[in-house]
């Protein structure tokens, strides 16, 4: 008869291998996953800063995941650029039965933990790595082109019906410019008879100003940089072509800037595409919804 006996010895040798919860140890090695993830997003930063390649595929990751941080948009654009999401962890493509590929790596991300009170009485909060898989990393992945498509007319509605400024054809703009928002009549001016494109493009670049138009000391050019960043992100998003867009040198202003103070620009060209892109959403919803209500019952 077979001795099954050294099965409960094998379980005991496992228990007395087992190491007791060491919390110095534990907060040592998050700690050293978050200077991971931080050193990558200063890495990238600087990157960013001399390279307008690097900032662009920075500026096309962030409009793909709109509600990502700079931070984490930051950090799939160093680690991963070609994710479409979604991601998620090890584990939970595993409880939906779906496999990571060989030899993938995960993408380091971070998530806010508990919130803790500085010395001088403000709140902060601590973030955790989160190591996480694209779909493009999963086993049997099948890329598919991602097809954007918006009535020409509802995108351009969805622009000015809950614009925060007014809008106004102009039959006799100067030179070469399309549309520009004055801060003193709080309106965009629009070139006559531009194709749909060319209208997005130009209405994007001027309502971004007019968002960022917060009163006194305001002028346009201080925002130009800023403005045609946001153009640019919500042509990607909402799939209209980016011909016309240049990123082959990275702008002055944006190379002399101190780290800390162009994560704080990336902060602001994020929150305006978001603003904009909230804006268009609802309209878009609404205009959906009135379609639906309109819509004749079908014949049984």
């Amino acid at each position: 008869m077979e001795n099954y006996d050294e099965l409960f010895d094998a379980q005991e040798t496992v228990e007395k291998e087992q190491k007791p919860f060491d919390m110095e140890e534990y907060v040592a090695r998050k700690k050293a996953e978050r200077d991971e993830a931080y050193g990558i997003i200063e890495d990238a930063t600087k990157e960013m800063q001399g390279s307008g390649e690097a900032f662009q595929c920075y500026l096309d990751v962030q409009a793909h995941f709109d509600r990502y941080s700079v931070s984490n948009a930051i950090l799939i654009a160093a680690q991963n650029a070609d994710a479409v999401g979604p991601m998620k962890t090890f584990d939970d493509w595993k409880k939906d039965k779906v496999s990571i590929a060989k030899g993938e790596k995960a993408i380091m991300m971070l998530e806010p933990g508990k919130e803790y009170e500085r010395e001088d009485g403000s709140k902060g909060v601590n973030y955790n790595v989160k190591r996480v898989f694209d779909v493009t990393q999963t086993k049997d992945y099948q890329k598919v082109e991602r097809e954007i498509s918006h009535d020409d007319r509802t995108l351009l509605k969805s622009l000015i019906t809950d614009a925060p400024c007014k809008m106004k054809i102009n039959n006799e703009m100067a030179g070469n410019t399309n549309a520009i928002y004055k801060s003193d009549e709080k309106t965009i001016f629009v070139r006559q008879g531009m194709d749909a494109p060319s209208i997005f493009q130009a209405l994007t670049k001027e309502l971004a100003q007019a968002h960022m138009d917060k009163g006194e000391g305001y002028r346009h050019s201080d925002h130009y940089i800023a403005a045609y960043c946001v153009s640019y992100m919500l042509c990607k998003r909402y799939g209209v072509p980016t011909t016309g867009f240049n990123f082959k040198s990275m702008p002055e202003q944006y190379a002399k800037m101190e780290l800390k103070e162009f994560r704080a620009e990336l902060g602001k060209i994020r929150d305006v595409a978001g603003e904009i892109s909230r804006d268009m959403n609802r309209v878009m919803e609404n205009l959906q919804r009135n379609q639906n209500k309109a819509a004749p019952e079908p014949t049984r």
